[in-house]
């Protein structure tokens, strides 16, 4: 994984997935956490980040699914059990399969990652200012459209 530890910050190169069907969105979390994200991981050496993508949906559900256009870059700055992060995020839009579990059943669907359980879940766009979803400027580009990729920074 492309992460590593500098005297002030852990950083992680991480690529994600922006599934959306209509107007909801594919969101996961640590079954026993409270932050709501996108769901992938960090690149692995050597690894295009659209090809991480496509390993994090296989490993964590069992899916194939066709990766897109990139939608955004973000810097991301944010706190988390003691330490400082700066995550570089590569997040491309994802598109599954018509007969995908994911889009025909009701949900959730439940992974696993490093022994920890994986909850994945379709929200409504207009559910998401009521969650906790990081980095927290998703609330907002998710339910927007550029026909570019676009640039954050985010101080979480």
């Amino acid at each position: 994984m492309l992460s590593f530890d500098t005297p002030t910050h852990r950083f992680h190169l991480r690529a994600a997935a922006v599934i959306r069907q209509g107007a909801r969105v594919l969101l996961h979390r640590l079954e026993t956490d409270t932050i709501w994200a996108l769901p992938g991981g960090r690149v692995e050496p050597g690894e295009e980040s659209a090809a991480t993508v496509l390993r994090e949906l296989r490993e964590e559900l069992g899916l194939e699914a066709t990766v897109g256009r990139l939608l955004w870059v973000v810097e991301n700055f944010f706190p988390h059990a003691g330490r400082h992060y700066h995550e570089l995020g590569m997040y491309f839009e994802v598109t599954l399969p018509d007969d995908s579990p994911v889009l025909t059943g009701p949900g959730p669907y439940f992974g696993s990652e490093s022994g920890a359980v994986l909850r994945f879940q379709w929200f409504a766009l207009e559910e998401l200012e009521r969650l906790d979803v990081r980095p927290a400027f998703l609330t907002r580009a998710l339910g927007s459209d550029s026909p570019v990729p676009r640039h954050f920074v985010v101080r979480d």
